[in-house]
């Protein structure tokens, strides 16, 4: 037999609470009937916060009981919560699944066959390019962060607001085949310096700071993915000299 849970939620003519329609899909997942209450005016749901003396809205219910918002509903399920420092590594791992996945449908879709030679260069190069997406959202927001690490930036500030260009540049030179004694340097250059100013600053320095490699406001620490982004960047430089000047 189901349960009920009562849910007070805000629902106005202008705002629906985006957190009372995900506590609704929640209860309603658990297997409760839920009495949703719509709270539809500013007046109604400042009554209902001074009645409970609670400060936010959702609100559920269950027998009798308050549980609370949002959170505290997935905390009453025993679900996981979002880490306290508000630190993850989900933006660049979402990145690179998306880049892995474009580069092998690149490659169906161009010679009918995964080829591994062709996928691992286009990997890098579409993380690259998308990576340098990320950053030119606002690119002051990123040199700010950029400038808490990067050597070269630090010693010539001009340098935290061109990297993503050229970022940008190299990955769409790589991915295009043109040019290659202008994408590789680059690569190489940007790569080689942000490997040695993330060594430094996470394992010699032991400083705990956040990557600027999403963009400005990141949560991604800095640390190993960050180091692994400019090796990468350092590899695939080489494997454009190499398959230009030297196969």
């Amino acid at each position: 037999m189901s349960q009920t849970a009562t849910l007070y939620r805000m629902e106005t003519a202008d705002h629906t609470c985006p957190y009372g329609l995900k506590s609704k899909w929640l209860l309603e997942r658990k297997g409760f009937d839920v009495d949703d209450r719509l709270l539809e005016t500013r007046e109604q749901t400042d009554a209902f916060k001074e009645e409970h003396d609670v400060e936010t809205t959702p609100q559920t219910f269950l027998g009798g009981q308050r549980i609370g918002g949002y959170d505290d509903l997935r905390a009453y399920f025993d679900l996981a919560q979002p880490d306290s420092d508000g630190k993850s590594y989900q933006p660049v791992l979402a990145l690179f699944a998306v880049a892995a996945l474009a580069s092998l449908a690149i490659s169906w879709a161009t010679i009918n066959a995964l080829a591994w030679a062709q996928i691992v260069p286009n990997f890098v190069a579409l993380a690259m390019a998308m990576l340098a997406m990320l950053k030119l959202q606002d690119v002051r927001s990123f040199s700010t962060m950029f400038l808490n690490y990067d050597l070269l930036a630090q010693r010539w500030v001009p340098y935290a607001f061109i990297y993503p260009f050229a970022e940008a540049a190299a990955a769409l030179l790589m991915l295009a085949g043109v040019l290659p004694f202008i994408s590789a340097p680059l690569a190489l250059l940007i790569g080689g310096i942000g490997a040695v100013s993330v060594i430094k600053a996470v394992w010699i320095d032991g400083r705990e700071l956040e990557c600027a490699c999403v963009g400005g406001g990141s949560s991604v620490p800095l640390g190993f993915v960050s180091l692994t982004e400019n090796l990468a960047m350092v590899g695939m430089a080489v494997w454009v000299v190499v398959k230009t000047w030297v196969l």
